[in-house]
């Protein structure tokens, strides 16, 4: 007998914003602790993975680079709303394809905050005068500048077979231009190898060891092991009653302490949208200022159940 076609996962749910594909009251989320605000740099990067949840690429420019002008007006709306704002964030795209990304840096530095720059630590860093800038930045401000290195496994292979042969080896040499210069350090990976959290912070632990790397890779903070967000796989909506079903609140959820900036390719300006893994998704497109992001947020999505609710995950420090 000829194999019938598999349903698509999720056949039916995150449909209503408000209501789940039973009948229930779906979950939201507030803004009550705004600490972290993203900015997205542009989809632009120096190379293609073949996981990218945003698809960037070096010819993928659906969210254009943002201006240093841009972060000041956003800093400037924060800062007027009483945010209480710890951490200016700094994702792409590769954030340093972006001209502008040492002056949004020193925006967001100079007001105080510190910086949380998300980086594959290759060519576009590696510049010369992108490092001057680095290094300014790093004397001027002295332990507010993190980088954080996207380095997907502690082994060549695995890394190379997600970024492109040569990959790992180019990255490494980025980390050890920044141990070289005191710069601080965390690492984002990914656990779709099979490999266990133990083993693979025991993989890590041994490779920062070895190259002499201040990072802790027992710390979830300093070295963040993200799981794949395939959207393929089946997953539970959230309602209002997971909450104490769960034990959670919606307070440990991302989309409670954080927001991001994006500019859309031809948009005259940029847009707030009220999760970081999310770029995309209209429905979470929360208008153009802070002030409209402060509603709530539905958690229509697979990944707001998959990624945040049960697998508590978060993209910040």
């Amino acid at each position: 007998m000829k194999d019938l076609p598999q349903p698509l996962a999720n056949t039916g749910k995150f449909q209503d914003r408000f209501v789940t594909a039973d009948g229930q009251k779906r979950a939201s989320v507030p803004l009550s602790r705004p600490e972290t605000l993203w900015f997205n740099t542009g989809t632009l990067c120096n190379i293609e993975c073949s996981n990218c949840y945003i698809l960037s690429s070096p010819t993928n420019d659906a969210l254009a680079y943002l201006t240093a002008a841009e972060v000041e007006d956003y800093l400037d709306q924060a800062e007027a709303r009483r945010w209480p704002i710890r951490e200016i964030g700094f994702t792409g795209g590769e954030p340093y394809m972006n001209p502008a990304m040492n002056a949004m840096t020193r925006a967001a530095l100079g007001r105080g905050y510190a910086v949380l720059v998300l980086t594959n630590a290759m060519r576009p860093m590696m510049r010369k005068s992108v490092r001057e800038e680095l290094l300014a930045l790093h004397r001027e401000f002295p332990g507010k500048l993190t980088l954080r290195i996207s380095l997907d496994h502690h082994s060549e292979h695995f890394h190379d077979e997600e970024r492109g042969a040569g990959s790992f080896a180019k990255t490494l040499s980025g980390m050890d231009w920044l141990r070289d210069q005191g710069i601080a350090m965390a690492v984002a990976g990914r656990t779709v190898w099979g490999e266990g959290e133990a083993e693979a912070r025991s993989g890590f632990a041994a490779l920062f060891s070895e190259r002499g790397y201040a990072i802790d890779a027992a710390d979830p903070g300093a070295c963040v092991l993200f799981p794949e967000m395939d959207e393929s796989v089946e997953v539970p909506e959230i309602t209002t009653a997971c909450w104490s079903i769960l034990n959670k609140s919606p307070a440990d959820v991302m989309c409670a302490s954080s927001r991001m900036v994006v500019k859309r390719r031809g948009a005259a300006t940029p847009a707030v949208i009220a999760c970081t893994l999310l770029p995309y998704a209209p429905e979470f497109e929360m208008g153009a200022t802070l002030a409209e992001a402060e509603a709530d947020v539905q958690l229509n999505h697979p990944h707001c159940a998959k990624f945040c609710v049960l697998g508590g995950a978060s993209c910040s420090a």
